[in-house]
């Protein structure tokens, strides 16, 4: 395997340097977009802080550092098994397993039914070449973030989700993405999903690092879901604070379509997820939630854009953020409601608790609204915890400690019940309270699973 160095070359004379081992083996719809990708990321480079869509978050100095990264294969030549183990044994899953973005291994829990496939992006796209050439890129346009550009041309692997017609699959796909090596990497991981008409499945996607090293991730997720099609995706970050990640999410929903997708930041140095939804078929719906539990210098980054591009649609979003020491984050929630969005009916709330005065909270509700018979509103809140429920609890002998905790958790809640998986829904309520009791302030666990074989961590930014 061949480890490059990315200095402050640009990432396009790398692209061009490596053109040949990067298009390999792979489809020629995904090879001939990174043309365009390359054209659109030579005109934009990495946004700064001035562009307004990362107003608050500038990654220009986590793109420019120095990181090793490899186009001929993960690194990993041994079994999953033997580095990482899920020992949530209540949780049973469909578990895909990747290193360092790319595919690795499979294992089923049971049989599934007949016709989804599942397996390594770079693999499936050669076998559906119908599918890549109607929505690899479109759903995800490079035109729109150069971040997605950067992927597009760089990216070579990652997991292929297909769940064909009035497929139900009962059971959830846990898509663990391994981060390590011995130097600080970069990783570009890209997914798909296609669930077709009246199909349903559950997606949850966890990134672990297993080495004290920085990382910085740049993950695109396509999704498309069909006529009556049900999609959950849940994304669970719970970093060391030495990974930088950038999550973007695009889905694209047909009529009748249903989509949940839940965000939980527990623990990242710096996480901006890119949370992207066109409801492009009447009477479909989408439920976006997230919450964030920041504590130090960590910094997270939640922008969504939810598209009312035809009429009778529903939305609902709602994120929370709990804010400690000197804890950054940002909210953009922007709502764009068409012209011809008739009958829309869209509702999106961000709240915060501020725990110290040198945390901070950037908040920015945006409705743009082009027709006229809708229902639409947006909330933010950004305050402490209240005195007179504090005062309640303490007056019944609850030490100020534990009802600081009772509050903390009683705000969280609201995201926490939103998820459909009982098993999961214990294990985040379970790291939720032991994050507000302090027990989570290094990366000694995945959100779902515990990592067998190495010793927990704690890298400054």
């Amino acid at each position: 395997m061949k480890l490059l160095q990315q200095d402050t070359i640009s990432y396009n004379d790398l692209f061009v340097k490596n053109r040949a081992v990067i298009e390999e083996g792979a489809s020629p719809v995904v090879n001939a977009a990174r043309v365009k990708a390359q054209e659109t990321f030579e005109k934009t480079g990495i946004p700064s802080s001035k562009v307004e869509a990362y107003k608050y978050t500038n990654l220009q100095p986590f793109f420019n550092r120095k990181y090793t990264m490899s186009f001929e294969g993960s690194g990993f030549t041994g079994k999953v098994e033997d580095i990482f183990t899920c020992n949530l044994d209540t949780l049973t899953a469909h578990t895909i397993s990747l290193v360092n973005g790319k595919y690795v291994s499979f294992k089923a829990a049971g049989d599934l039914p007949e016709g989804v496939v599942v397996g390594s992006f770079s693999q499936l796209s050669l076998k559906y070449p119908e599918l890549m050439k109607k929505y690899y890129a479109k759903i995800a346009p490079v035109e729109n973030d150069a971040l997605v550009a950067l992927n597009t041309m760089l990216a070579q692997d990652g997991v292929f989700v297909y769940v064909p017609k009035n497929a139900i699959v009962e059971k959830p796909f846990q898509v663990v993405n391994i981060l390590m090596g011995d130097d600080d990497r970069m990783v570009n991981q890209r997914n798909f999903i296609m669930i077709e008409e009246n199909a349903q499945a559950r997606v949850l996607l966890c990134d672990h690092a297993l080495t004290p090293k920085r990382f910085l991730v740049n993950t695109v997720t396509e999704a498309q879901v069909d006529a009556a099609g049900h999609l959950i995706v849940t994304n669970l970050e719970n970093h060391h604070n030495g990974v930088v990640q950038v999550g973007g999410y695009f889905f694209n929903q047909e009529e009748k379509s249903i989509l949940f997708a839940n965000y939980f930041t527990l623990n990242a140095g710096v996480a901006r997820n890119n949370i992207n939804v066109r409801l492009g078929g009447e009477r479909a719906e989408c439920h976006v939630s997230g919450l964030y539990l920041l504590d130090k210098n960590q910094h997270v980054d939640n922008f969504s854009f939810i598209d009312h591009a035809v009429p009778n649609c529903e939305s609902n979003e709602l994120f929370k953020g709990v804010m400690d020491d000197m804890s950054t984050g940002s909210f953009t929630g922007r709502i764009m409601v068409r012209p011809d969005a008739q009958k829309t009916n869209a509702y999106q709330s961000n709240n915060n608790l501020l725990l110290t005065e040198d945390a901070r909270i950037n908040t920015r509700p945006q409705l743009e609204i082009y027709a006229d018979d809708v229902k639409c509103s947006h909330g933010a809140t950004v305050g402490q915890l209240d005195e007179e429920a504090l005062f309640y609890l303490r007056a019944r002998g609850i030490g100020k400690e534990e009802a600081y905790i009772l509050l903390m958790y009683a705000f969280a809640y609201e995201v926490i019940e939103k998820i459909s998986i009982p098993e999961l829904k214990k294990r985040i309520t379970d790291l939720v309270e032991k994050r507000f009791r302090h027990e989570l302030d290094k990366c000694d666990s995945c959100i779902i699973c515990e990592n067998k074989g190495s010793k927990s961590f704690l890298l400054a930014n």
